[in-house]
Formats: structure tokens, sequence, C-alpha cells
């Protein structure tokens, strides 16, 4: 328990032997800077049951808290009652929770609910690029916060490797490739695999401008460029299992596979659970069958199953084509069911940019109406596009940012930053390299995390790795500033009876008691930027304190390890709300 549970649980009884009425919960935050005091109890949702005014009731607990010696002073303001608290409060089970590796952070118990996280799910016709890089990002950190919570986590991703635009990429390399690997070029898997997808919408381009000179429109020239019928040609040989085309398939695909471990080692995202469309692709055509003869779903002349959703303010959407085959919102509520069936779900989030907001309101509405309750515990996290100072990317004409080439710029950006501010004197090489690589994926996922994942995202590669402001960097540094501190002498327990505190210290012990809430908000809200931020405001406090306050060089030992003590706290609360994040921490920098 610290500081703020204990005055929460010392307020709820105050009520009751106060008023004789039970109280569920309260509203406590900290108390504003303008004002006297450390908490605030905001008193308006008492009026009701209590039936007096808030300066009344403010009075009147404040009254009864001093009286039982729980508090040390206390101020009224309107409905806010504003509590000062006695340093010895803000001491309490601090000891144990320096010592405490796994601090503010909660574990799944016995009856603990299950949450599953899907997130990436690339096409394997070509590497993942920037928009990947925040999709990942943000579903491996809503992943780790979810678990910190005391949830089980299941994290997931469905690979679509099937379709017209998989037999693009593969028509492509086997017309021009001359028999090229990934060995043979020194290519990484994905980006030649993406490489024969330009290659196949260049030569697409020219047979269209071919075809219209002879006076055919550009739609009929699309459909019948010779490359374009012949990938569609190699679709059908797929579906139909056909041994040639089903080899030359899985050969590119494990190429990509490869070059996506890679990437995924690199920017330090993982999964539980791989699924492949290519064998979920056939899933969801049962339901239509009990959707039709429930009346959800209707046919209509052409053979093709819809629904009718115009009611509920959406419109009629194909669930099943005319000739069998299924869409992909078909796939998607026959996985739904698949996977809570199998991994007894209480909650399926879905990590998908806001492109896809119409579609995932269509697939839970869907689902609801085929009778599945779990339906309202579907999530949609809408992400934010990113956009770079040069402009949008388009992979079909090859002016994608590859994520394997932006983390690579971050790394030189900074190399080079570091090497000017010559923050890295006597390291070995091998170091410096270590150390390059933890600052620019701390940059690059710090500065994409920080912000709501709503929002769009201008993203300055050279800005995330600034040293100082809300940055990762900055943060790190904060860090291995903390480390230098305590290498120079280690931090003792002693008596903190009747310690005084300065009001820098309580109030980085106050921020300190935040760290659980916090984590339980961020994954209420699915909101990795929660953490960000609160990491971000304790190294200011922390920044502020090293600045101001006497540590290493103060005579009184007591207060002396008490500061050190509390900034090894710090360190480890930093330590922890990063790698909820994914971010590593240097021990020197």
């Amino acid at each position: 328990m610290n500081t703020k549970q204990q005055l929460i649980l010392q307020l709820l009884s105050a009520i009751e032997n106060l008023y004789q009425i039970k109280v569920e919960q309260i509203e406590i935050q900290s108390t504003r800077k303008e004002f006297e005091g450390d908490y605030t109890l905001v008193v308006f949702p008492l009026i009701k049951s209590l039936k007096k005014k808030p300066e009344d009731i403010g009075q009147e607990i404040g009254d009864y808290l001093l009286a039982q010696q729980q508090i040390a002073a206390y101020n009224v303001v309107k409905g806010f009652l504003n509590l000062s608290l006695k340093d010895s409060d803000f001491l309490l089970n601090f000891d144990q929770n320096v010592n405490n590796p796994t601090y503010g952070l909660a574990t799944a118990g016995e009856n603990a609910k299950t949450v599953m996280v899907e997130y990436s799910s690339p096409n394997t016709n070509k590497p993942l690029h920037l928009g990947h890089v925040r999709n990942n990002l943000l579903g491996y950190a809503v992943a780790e916060i979810i678990k910190a919570s005391g949830a089980n986590v299941i994290k997931t991703q469905i690979v679509n490797d099937r379709g017209i635009h998989i037999c693009k990429s593969m028509i492509a390399w086997e017309k021009f490739g001359n028999g090229e690997t990934p060995e043979t070029s020194g290519i990484k898997g994905d980006h030649l695999v993406g490489k024969y997808y330009i290659e196949f919408d260049q030569h697409y381009r020219e047979q269209i401008k071919t075809l219209m000179s002879q006076g055919m429109t550009e739609e009929e020239a699309k459909k019948q460029a010779p490359i374009f019928l012949e990938a569609q040609e190699m679709l059908r040989k797929w579906e139909a299992n056909d041994a040639e085309v089903r080899a030359l398939w899985e050969k590119m695909n494990t190429w990509v596979y490869d070059g996506f471990e890679e990437t995924y080692r690199r920017l330090g995202v993982d999964f539980d659970e791989y699924l492949y469309e290519s064998n979920t692709y056939i899933l969801g055509k049962d339901l239509v069958e009990e959707g039709l003869a429930n009346g959800v779903f209707y046919r209509k002349e052409d053979g093709s199953v819809w629904i009718d959703l115009t009611e509920d303010g959406l419109d009629e959407k194909l669930v099943l084509r005319s000739d069998g085959t299924s869409v992909y919102i078909t796939q998607d509520f026959g996985t739904a069911v698949e996977r809570f069936k199998k991994h007894k779900l209480n909650e399926l989030i879905y990590v998908v940019g806001n492109e896809q907001d119409y579609h995932f309101k269509v697939l839970f509405l869907i689902l609801k109406k085929l009778g599945y309750d779990w339906a309202d515990h579907l999530e949609h996290l809408s992400y934010g596009m990113v956009d770079l100072p040069h402009g949008k990317m388009k992979s079909r004409e090859g002016t994608v940012v590859d994520a394997d080439d932006l983390m690579q710029e971050i790394y030189e950006t900074a190399k080079e930053i570091s090497e000017e501010l010559g923050k890295l004197d006597g390291y070995t090489q091998t170091e410096k390299e270590k150390l390059y690589e933890i600052i620019a994926m701390g940059a690059l996922k710090y500065f994409i995390l920080k912000i709501d994942p709503k929002k769009r995202i201008l993203f300055d590669p050279k800005e995330s790795v600034d040293f100082n402001g809300n940055t990762g960097p900055f943060i790190q540094y904060t860090y291995a500033r903390i480390q230098s501190l305590l290498r120079k002498e280690t931090p003792q327990k002693m008596d903190w009876t009747n310690l005084q505190l300065s009001l820098l210290e309580k109030e980085i012990l106050r921020a300190l008691n935040d760290f659980e809430e916090t984590i339980q908000k961020a994954a209420k809200e699915l909101s990795p930027a929660i953490i960000a931020n609160y990491v971000y405001d304790l190294v200011k406090l922390f920044n502020s304190f090293y600045q101001n306050t006497p540590i290493l060089k103060f005579e009184d030992e007591r207060t002396k390890h008490f500061r050190l003590n509390l900034s090894l706290m710090v360190a480890n609360t930093i330590e922890s709300g990063l790698r909820l994040l994914g971010i590593g921490v240097p021990e020197r920098m």
C-alpha cells in the first residue's frame, strides 16, 4: 500500500463513521500548485447523499481526520478538501517499494481476464514500413501495459499471405528475377520481394499506356494488361493448389518471414501466436449459413449474400460473393469466433489505422447480430497515420519509407549527435555501437508513443534524437545520471522516523505513488502516451531535485541516504515505465 491508497482508506472510513453511509469510491487527486496541500478530495459527488453544502462536508471530514491525527492540516476551497499529510505518511512502505523491481506492476491472478491484442498483420509482398512501425510499437506497448495491469495477454497477428497482391510479386520475380535470391543478391528477403512488387507495377503501368494508345479506355486497359492477366491466372492456380505455384509461394514467403523476423527483433516486438490468411480465409462461411437461417443475412438474385445495416446508420455489406468466395469481413468474424472459442477470451483488441474505422464498426455489429455477447468486448484501437517532413509514402511507386531504413537512419543520427556532444569518450567501439542502438530505438519509440494514438504524427527523425526536452534520449540520460550517482555510493536503509522532507521530495514521492494508477489508466484507455508522459514528468521532477538539492555532499548521513534511496526508486520506475513501452535504458551515457 502506498501513501495515496492509505489516504483513500482513511477518507472512506471517515465518511462511514461521520455519516453512517458506505461510499464505493471517491475522487482524489494531487492538489493544484496554487493551493496548499498534497492531495485533494473532490467533495461534490457526496452532496446528493449527504444533503449538505460541499464546504460543510469538507470541513467535517477535515476536522475528523485532524482529530484522528491522520493528516497534518487541511483547507477547504469551495467543493474541494485540500489535505496536507505528515512527512511520515509519505514514507509508508518506502524501503519495501525502493527494493521492489516490480513496484507498480500487477501480475495476473487466478481469475484474471484474458486479453488478445492483434497488431502488425503485414502483407507478404513488401517490407514493413513507417506505418507498420507505429502499429507494432502501439500494439506491443498496449499489450505490455495491459499485462502490467494484471491481465493475461496474448499477442497475435494475421499475416496476409495470399491474394492478387502476393501473386504480383511472384509473377514479376518469375519473369524478371533470373533466379535471384536473398543469398545471391545480398538483399534482405522482404526487401527483395518488395523489389519485384514495384517491378510488377512498373511493367503494368507501361502495358496500360500501350493498350490505351491502341484505343482502350483506362479501365479496360487495367483489366486486359497481359501481366495482370498472368497474375490473375497465378492466383487461380494457387487456389487450385497447383504444386509449382504453391512451391514458389512458399519459397518467396519464407524470404519475407525471415526478413520480418529481423525487423521485429530490431524493433523489439514479439508475438505469442501467428495466424496466416491462407489458413483463415475459409473461416466464416458456416456463420454465413447460420445467419441466413436466422434472418441476419439475405441472399440476392445473383447468389451473393448481404447484411442490411442501414437502420443502424451504416450500409448494406457483402459477406459472400455470388461465386461463393468470402470477403475480408467474413474471414474476420470467422476468426474472431475461433479465437474466443480457443482462448476463452474476455477482450480482443485490434490495432489498426483509422482508415479502417468503418470496417470494424460493421464487423462488431455483425457479430452482435449473430448473437455473440462478447462482441461488446471487442475494441478497435484506431490510430492516426504517420507523416514525414518530406511527404507521404506510396509503396507501389517504391517511395515507401521502409522500417529498416528508418531505424538505420535514426541509428546514424544518434551516432552523429552523440559524437558531436562528446558524451561517449572512453567507450570501446562495441560499447558505443550498443549505446547508439539503445538511444536510437528509444528515440524512435518514445517519439511515436508519447503522442495520443488517435492523433496523426509528423515524425522528424532528427528531432526525436534530441537530448533535451520530451524525448527518449533525455529520459535515458536522466536514468544514466542516476546510475552514475549510485555507483559513487550505495544507498543504505536507515530509520526514517521524524525525517524532514522538502517540498520537492514530497512531490517526487507523490508522483511515484501514482505509478500503479497510471498503468491502470493507460491500460483502460489503451494509450501508451499516458505512461510516456508520466515518465517524462517524473524525470523533470527528479532533474529539478538533482540540480537544487545536495545529495552526496550532504553532511547528514540519514538525509543523504534517503535521497540516494529516492533516486534509486526514481530510476527503477523510469526503467519499468520505459520497459512497458519497449524502450531500453543505458547504465552509462
